[in-house]
């Protein structure tokens, strides 16, 4: 097994984080490093004010990358994330001026407040890693990593994501309430807010590049492969299941068992990778059947797992 380039710096980042400013929230962090680290995004769903967006704030300052915030409300519009071109009367002609999609981490608070035509102004610059405005094509920076949160559909004001937005989204996950003492903590010292936007950054962008060239190069067994293949097809013959994992949602699996190796500073996926990940990845993208609606995805999911032996390696 080779030495990982720069794994050391990425779980450094995760320690500090997770020990010093974001106690309680480490299985998150750890979640949207692997996203950024595979190029994915992260979807952030839970009640408002457990600390998503101080969250988000802290992750880009650690990493030391541009942050671009969105505050979804029902009158915004697709330019309000994208940009517009403005006329400009001095010079004669139209000038783009980019929106907060323009950074390297963008985080989408509360996306399921805009409405569908500007949740879909997200699709191009998710899938595509670009913008199309009037026309002319814009490439994103790298690396890029949408961190959207979402409030619970069955609250006032919020529209559902529609299937095709949902399968952006690498993984899906919550934050949670934190442990009582991290919480009374909490509540004794009040935000830090204004601590979070002085986290002087944790690694040079070159170490991140180079983090991510060694996620891609993490090997993937014929036996995990098997494996991730016998997942998909279980969630596709299941009998409550309407659509099954797709084939990108098959990649996304083994992109974040990949990223899960890394983190654990092994140049190859073992099962026990996918088995860390699956749950993160897939409930999200599982379609039930009408009348199977109100079941428990993520039991569904354990059913199957227990069905489909952990292979050898």
């Amino acid at each position: 097994m080779q030495k990982l380039a720069k794994v050391d710096e990425m779980n450094a980042v995760l320690e500090e984080l997770s020990s010093q400013h974001l106690k309680g929230k480490v299985r998150a962090l750890r979640l949207s490093l692997m996203s950024l680290l595979t190029g994915g995004h992260i979807l952030l769903e839970d009640i408002p004010g457990l600390g998503k967006t101080t969250m988000a704030l802290a992750f880009a300052s650690a990493l030391g990358l541009s942050f671009g915030r969105v505050q979804c409300t029902s009158d915004l519009l697709p330019s309000d994330i994208t940009g517009l071109s403005v006329f400009d009367r001095t010079e004669g002609r139209f000038n783009f001026i980019k929106g907060p999609i323009f950074n390297n981490i963008v985080l989408i608070d509360e996306i399921n407040r805009a409405m569908p035509k500007t949740q879909s102004a997200l699709l191009e610059a998710m899938e595509e890693r670009r913008v199309t405005v009037e026309g002319v094509t814009y490439r994103l920076p790298e690396p890029f990593l949408v961190l959207a949160t979402q409030n619970p559909v069955e609250q006032v004001g919020t529209y559902p994501l529609p299937e095709s937005q949902m399968d952006r989204f690498l993984i899906r996950t919550g934050i949670g309430y934190p442990p009582e003492e991290i919480e009374k903590g909490i509540l004794r010292q009040g935000s830090i807010r204004d601590e979070i936007m002085h986290i002087p950054a944790l690694v040079r962008i070159d170490d991140l590049v180079t983090a991510i060239a060694s996620v891609k190069a993490v090997y993937v067994g014929e036996k995990v492969t098997d494996y991730v293949y016998a997942i998909i097809r279980a969630t596709r013959n299941h009998p409550l299941i309407q659509a099954g994992l797709s084939t990108r949602g098959g990649i996304g699996l083994v992109d974040a068992a990949k990223a899960a190796a890394f983190l654990h500073g092994r140049d190859f996926v073992a099962p026990e990778d996918v088995r860390d990940v699956v749950h993160a990845v897939c409930p999200h993208r599982l379609i039930f059947r009408p009348e199977h609606e109100g079941v428990d995805k993520e039991h569904v999911l354990n059913a199957i797992l227990k069905e489909i032996p952990l292979p050898l390696t």
